[in-house]
């Protein structure tokens, strides 16, 4: 039996552990809303408070033609099915939006996952082993750092976007069985993408598989909202893509590899978060159909969140914030100083503007920033006023 004394003991170490992010800055605390997700949300304190940090990019977190696929889905297909899908977690609701996906994506098919997490911590186990060589972003996703380090592939990682140290990895792994490198198609923090003709490139080159997390770029990347690989050509060769329902597509939960035929059947068969997870939601099964759907009718929310971004840019540069470059919906405000960073985020929130500073270990030591993430449904007014907010927040948290 644990002791008392133990017990104390841990508490208080974990107490001083949280006193001491408190003081450099970097805990992060949650705010609750008291409202659906959308770009305007209701506080606890019954503001109505705009939202600069989800990602729901096309606005779809809260469209009526969503609510309402779902909505009909709960009553015909059910809320949940209570088991994995190899048990009896399969409706045909699900085969169709795995079809719909690759489809969608140009692969020969996918396969659903509790989350784009789960997604990328079962691929890289089920496909590879102890002859093979995984080459990594330095700046990719959590999900892809976690999901390699459980395959028993030799591990080598290239500083971000460095096309140089990439191939010198390349070289470096050059009697692995397959070398297969992985990489985020746009970086989250920074807004960046990936440069996946070069990438592609040293593939061919080197004989190399690629792999792609496109999940802040499905949707509303590219002339069609395909993503990365669709902007820069490349979706016949870009050879497995993991992505998300819960940003762009939805914003609910829910991930998937799209890849080769044989590459989607074998994780059905070994990929251990496929395995042992319970089904997505039949509600948000139906409602990701309903969203491809719209994706592929029409390109006014794309339009749209891309509108939105450069107004805010060009807004925030005449008023002399740094921003980091780029036209991506995701736009860092960079302080540098966590604590700053942690400052200007509370003022905006007191002004009724809800965004969120980052800093380490979320982004490196000395480049605290608040991420901002414009959306189709932001306004133009909703756009001025985050701009107006930015600058009285910036001279309240210096004063």
């Amino acid at each position: 039996m644990t002791t008392a004394s133990t017990l104390d003991g841990l508490r208080a170490e974990l107490t001083a552990r949280m006193d001491q992010m408190r003081e450099t800055g970097v805990y992060k605390p949650e705010r609750t809303m008291a409202s659906p997700q959308g770009t305007h949300v209701v506080d606890e304190a019954g503001r109505d408070v705009l939202v600069l940090c989800a990602n729901n990019y096309l606005g779809l977190a809260d469209d009526s033609r969503v609510l309402a696929a779902a909505q009909a889905a709960l009553t015909e297909w059910g809320y949940g099915m209570a088991s994995v899908r190899f048990i009896c977690g399969t409706q045909t609701i699900h085969r169709t939006l795995e079809h719909r996906l690759a489809e969608f994506l140009g692969t020969e098919d996918a396969v659903l996952f509790g989350s784009c997490f789960d997604a990328n911590g079962g691929v890289f186990e089920a496909l590879l082993d102890e002859r093979d060589a995984v080459i990594s972003d330095a700046l990719n996703h959590a999900s892809i750092i976690d999901g390699v380090r459980l395959c028993k592939a030799r591990r080598l990682r290239y500083a971000n976007r460095d096309m140089a140290e990439l191939e010198a990895r390349l070289v470096e792994a050059k009697d692995a069985r397959y070398r297969l490198i992985v990489t985020d198609g746009v970086f989250s923090m920074d807004g960046y993408l990936s440069p996946l003709d070069e990438i592609c490139a040293l593939a061919d080159k080197h004989d190399a598989l690629v792999m792609v997390d496109d999940s802040h770029a499905v949707g509303f990347v590219g002339p069609t909202g395909r993503g990365t690989p669709e902007l820069f050509g490349l979706s016949d060769r870009v050879d497995i893509v993991s992505g998300t329902l819960g940003k762009a597509l939805g914003g609910a939960s829910g991930g998937y590899i799209a890849a080769r035929r044989e590459v989607v059947e074998l994780l059905k068969q070994r990929a251990r978060p496929y395995l042992f997870s319970n089904s997505v939601a039949p509600p948000i099964v139906a409602a990701s159909i309903t969203v491809l759907e719209i994706l592929e009718t029409s390109a006014d929310l794309r339009e749209r969140v891309h509108a939105a971004a450069a107004r805010f840019r060009a807004g925030m540069t005449v008023a002399g914030f740094d921003l980091l470059p780029g036209s991506h919906p995701i736009v860092p405000v960079m302080f540098g100083d966590a604590i700053v960073a942690g400052r200007v985020a509370e003022e905006l929130f007191a002004r009724g503007v809800y965004a969120v500073a980052f800093s380490f270990p979320v982004v490196p030591q000395g480049q605290a920033r608040i991420r901002v993430q414009l959306s189709a449904a932001h306004t133009d007014e909703d756009v001025d006023r985050a701009v107006a907010a930015f600058i009285e927040a910036r001279a309240a948290a210096s004063t």
